[in-house]
C-alpha cells in the first residue's frame, strides 16, 4: 500500500468518482458477470452523494491520481447511487443494535490488486468503530466477495437484483464484528 493517501471526498469530487465508478463496473466486473449484468450493474451500483454530504466518504489516490474510493454509512441504506433502482433509506442506525454499512467501495482497474479496496476496508472501519458501531454490513458483487471475505465478511443472504431490461444482478448481503 506504499505511497497511497487518502482524504474525504467532497461534492468538487463527485465527477471524477462517477469516472472511476463506471470504469472499476465495466472492467472489474468482467469474468464474474455476463456483458448484460454488467451494463444493468450501471443501474445497480454507484455513488450515493449522501455518503460525501456526511463526509463518511473516502478517496485513495497515488501521486494526485485518484486509485480507488469507499465509504460507511451510520444510515440504514445497505447500497444503491443516486440513480439506481434501488430504494434507499436515510433513517439513522443504532450503534448498539444496527450494523455499520460498508457502501460503494471501488478501484481503478489501473490500481486492482495494490491494496486499494483492504486500505478503504480499514479506514471505513476504523471510522465505524470510533463512532461505536460493533458489527458492518455490506452489499457485495461477485468480484469483491474474495477481498470481503479475506477481511472476515461472511455471507448472510445471497439475492438478485431487481431486473433492469429483464436482467437481474447477482449480489451478496455480507457481515462481520468488528474488533475492539
Amino acid at each position: 500500500m506504499s505511497g497511497f493517501t487518502h482524504r474525504l471526498a467532497q461534492m468538487t469530487d463527485l465527477e471524477a468518482l462517477r469516472g472511476l465508478m463506471g470504469r472499476a463496473i465495466s472492467h472489474l466486473q468482467t469474468g464474474f458477470l455476463s456483458p448484460d449484468q454488467v451494463r444493468a450493474s450501471h443501474k445497480v451500483m454507484g455513488l450515493d452523494t449522501q455518503l460525501v454530504r456526511d463526509q463518511t466518504y473516502f478517496m485513495i489516490e497515488k501521486d494526485g491520481v485518484l486509485a480507488g474510493c469507499g465509504g460507511w454509512s451510520w444510515r440504514a441504506t445497505l447500497y444503491g447511487g443516486d440513480q439506481s433502482v434501488v430504494a434507499r433509506e436515510p433513517a439513522p442506525l443504532d450503534p448498539a443494535t444496527d450494523a455499520a454499512r460498508i457502501r460503494a467501495m471501488y478501484t481503478d482497474p489501473a490500481f486492482a490488486r495494490q491494496g486499494v479496496g483492504r486500505l478503504i476496508m480499514d479506514l471505513c472501519e476504523g471510522a465505524a468503530r470510533a463512532h461505536g458501531f460493533r458489527k458492518a454490513e455490506m452489499m457485495a458483487t461477485l468480484s469483491g466477495e474474495p477481498l470481503y471475505r479475506s477481511c472476515g465478511y461472511s455471507p448472510i443472504e445471497y439475492i438478485q437484483s431487481a431486473a433492469i431490461d429483464g436482467v437481474r444482478v447477482p449480489l451478496i448481503r455480507m457481515g462481520k464484528t468488528l474488533a475492539e
